[in-house]
């Protein structure tokens, strides 16, 4: 007998040799039932793996967890691809894996799918989920393997990759076998409710040299209530999407000639960019931080010495030789403020010492991952790197977490989590290989996050190469959850660039870095902003905040007073002036999302006022110009 300990503390003897699903059955029927996959001791493992030694198990549903839904969508994965084979024998199978939110599966086919395909691979898989065909795992040597998939190149050279001696796992499901290392539900007819999302191109391996495959995404819930959600999620999505309402709004563009991952910034997006940048300066000032300038290009060897070259070199640009230097484009600015520290010796006075930075950095991201302002190749990064004493991490932490509840607090955020993002240990090549060092680094920001009373939850393999991070996790209006600040434990960069300060014994001593990122990169932030107000920004930061519309052409002498006198107080106010009707004029202005737009007709000058008419809440009915800027006045200063 075995003992497993399961996830409320519980411990359960069992026999050796039982599956996790059979676990699952002693435990409740309907645990069993709902079961896609278990982890023993953290590790995700197939319903079918037998437990053969004392384990800690944990039995994982589609709602239950992450891995849970992957699991479902995997399984649901082949049901497509065999949807496919039945309706295209002469498909040539890629690869087919669960994403964050459904699945994909690559298809080499004779014909592009067409929307009618769809339909009918949609029905194909319907019928699959209604046999209820049983899955069943086998392995394979290397030789066996290669003659099972003969007639699949695609299947061949993923097998090829894999060492010699090593059993290669298979999933088969009534006549469609495919190579897999899992997991998978018991049977298809567990999948219930499925839809196909949609279609692209895409390279083999994600390289441009190899052919174009046809992907099919997809999408599968336990219940169609929960599918109709989804679909609705989805359509919402649309709406949102920030290069829609940027293109609408006229934020920013893009344009081949400039580049992939390389959006422009037009006026309205640049006033958005300019005040939000503004806005967090002036934060991080009122709170003792001081703001530098440094280049984006830097010498490579900065990057070796702190450690970037060797873990983060796939993502940064070619380098660029120059007379007798070999630079390249900076991905991040934390070298520079470690040089900046060293400047000069520091006494334990002089800390902590916020050094903060608008800085722009360059990721060379696939140009099939870049989009809008999410993903780019040049972002802005809103970085701050705090120099303290090993006695002060806990109070500067607490005021990073202070400053990123005021931040949020502003912008209405209000569903959000606190990660604690640790490294994977089994991934030396990730991250930089201390163990002494990443052990003191969690333990004592767990112990932090601990004190501070934050309710956070843990994450390995999320952490940054040199240390671990607090992430905050928002909950976006459309269900994603987007990192946007984080606050990172640095006890390697001030040993590589062997900095000291001089503590009260008179003796040299190491300070800690905190790196901390409020806002995220401006560009990001900004997209995610978008999607949340589809554009329609809080008054302090739309990029124009009222419009006046005068009736007719005798009416424009006083719309430009008001228009200066808005002005005049900073105030971002446009006259429209042009010879169309008044409904029109207004109908323009709610559509570009200004907060005010402010009539102008014969009983507003007589009576020296505006009528008001607000973006949320229509007809406010006529106001005397001091009283309209006593207003908007009042409610930007809440922000500013």
């Amino acid at each position: 007998m075995i003992k497993i300990t399961l996830k409320d503390g519980s411990i359960k003897e069992i026999e050796q040799g039982t599956s996790i699903i059979d676990l699952a059955k002693s435990i409740s029927e309907g645990l069993a039932r709902m079961a896609t996959c278990g982890k023993v001791d953290g590790q995700v493992q197939d319903l079918r793996y037998e437990l053969n030694n004392d384990a800690e198990v944990e039995i994982l549903t589609f709602e239950s967890d992450i891995e849970g839904k992957k699991a479902y969508w995997h399984t649901t994965s082949h049901i497509m691809a065999q949807a496919v084979k039945r309706l295209f024998p002469n498909t040539k199978f890629a690869i087919g894996p669960s994403i964050d939110e459904g699945f994909y599966y690559d298809f080499d086919v004779e014909e592009n799918f067409t929307e009618e395909d769809k339909e009918k691979i949609e029905e194909e898989m319907k019928k699959i989920i209604k046999e209820d065909l049983a899955i069943e795992k086998f392995s394979l040597p290397k030789k066996e393997a290669l003659e099972l998939m003969k007639d699949q190149p695609y299947k061949q050279e993923l097998i090829n990759d894999l060492p010699e001696g090593e059993k290669i796992s298979f999933y088969k499901q009534g006549e469609f076998t495919d190579l897999c290392a899992g997991p998978h539900l018991m049977s298809t007819g567990k999948v219930k409710s499925v839809k196909i999302l949609s279609n692209s191109g895409a390279y083999w391996r994600g390289d441009e040299k190899n052919k174009m495959l046809q992907r099919l995404y997809g999408i599968s819930f336990p219940k169609a209530s929960q599918l109709e959600e989804h679909l609705n999620m989805l359509e919402e999505a649309k709406k949102r999407d920030h290069r829609r309402i940027g293109k609408e709004l006229e934020l920013f563009m893009t344009h081949k000639l400039v580049g992939s991952g390389l959006p422009m910034y037009l006026p309205n997006g640049a006033t958005v960019r300019r005040t939000l940048e503004r806005y967090i300066q002036d934060k991080e000032i009122r709170m003792g931080y001081k703001h530098v300038y440094t280049p984006s290009l830097a010498n490579v060897d900065l990057y070796k010495t702190s450690g970037h070259w060797d873990h983060y070199k796939e993502d940064m640009f070619p380098v660029m030789k120059m007379d007798n230097e070999e630079l390249v484009l900076r991905p991040m600015n934390c070298p520079h403020h470690m040089l900046i520290y060293k400047n000069k010796m520091h006494s334990y006075k002089d800390l902590p010492i916020r050094i903060g930075e608008l800085a722009h950095d360059f990721r060379y991201e696939d140009s099939g991952a870049v989009c809008g302002l999410e993903r780019v190749r040049q972002m802005c990064q809103n970085d701050a790197h705090l120099f303290v004493r090993p006695d002060q991490i806990k109070e500067e932490v607490a005021k990073v977490v202070e400053l990123i509840l005021s931040v949020y607090k502003d912008f209405g955020f209000d569903k959000y989590e606190f990660r604690l993002s640790l490294r994977d240990k089994n991934d030396k090549h990730k991250y930089f290989d201390d163990d002494e060092m990443w052990e003191k680094a969690e333990s004592e920001l767990r112990e932090i996050l601990t004190e501070l009373k934050l309710d956070f939850y843990e994450a390995e393999g999320e952490a940054a190469f040199y240390g671990p991070k607090l992430d905050v996790q928002i909950k976006s209006v459309i269900g994603h959850d987007v990192t946007v600040s984080t606050c990172q434990l640095d006890f390697l960069l001030p040993e590589k660039f062997e900095l000291e300060y001089i503590g009260e014994d008179g003796k040299a001593h190491r300070p800690v870095v905190i790196h901390r990122a409020i806002l995220g990169s401006s560009d990001r932030f900004m997209a995610f902003l978008i999607e949340e107000t589809k554009g329609a920004f809080p008054l302090w930061l739309a990029p124009l905040q009222v419009k006046i519309l005068p009736i007719s052409d005798k009416h424009l002498e006083y719309a430009n007073e008001i228009q200066e006198k808005l002005q005049s107080i900073g105030i971002r106010v446009e006259v429209d002036d042009r010879s169309e009707k008044i409904g029109y004029k207004i109908r323009e202005a709610q559509l570009s999302k200004v907060p005010y737009m402010l009539v102008i007709g014969d009983k507003e000058i007589e009576n020296r006022a505006v009528a008001v008419r607000s973006r949320n809440d229509g007809d406010l009915g006529q106001i005397s110009v001091d009283d309209f800027t006593n207003k908007i006045q009042e409610e930007i200063k809440e922000y500013m």
